[in-house]
């Protein structure tokens, strides 16, 4: 699964962070989530699609593959 994080749209929440820590993690500089790999790793499927669910800003996107 193709994982996108629109930047943008990002409030630095960290929720992501939280649910998916092996995926996504955040800038020190301003809180924007960053991914720790641009494909989702082996047993991440679910912790990515829960991590796009509670996103606050839906600034977390996946191609559902």
């Amino acid at each position: 699964m193709k994982i996108i994080i629109d930047e943008g749209k990002c409030v630095g929440a960290g929720q992501c962070v939280l649910v998916a820590p092996d995926v996504f993690d955040q800038r020190d500089e301003d809180g924007v989530a960053v991914l720790l790999a641009e494909h989702t790793p082996d047993g991440e499927r679910a912790r990515v699609q829960e991590a796009a669910r509670v996103c606050p800003a839906a600034a977390i996107v996946t191609d559902g593959r």
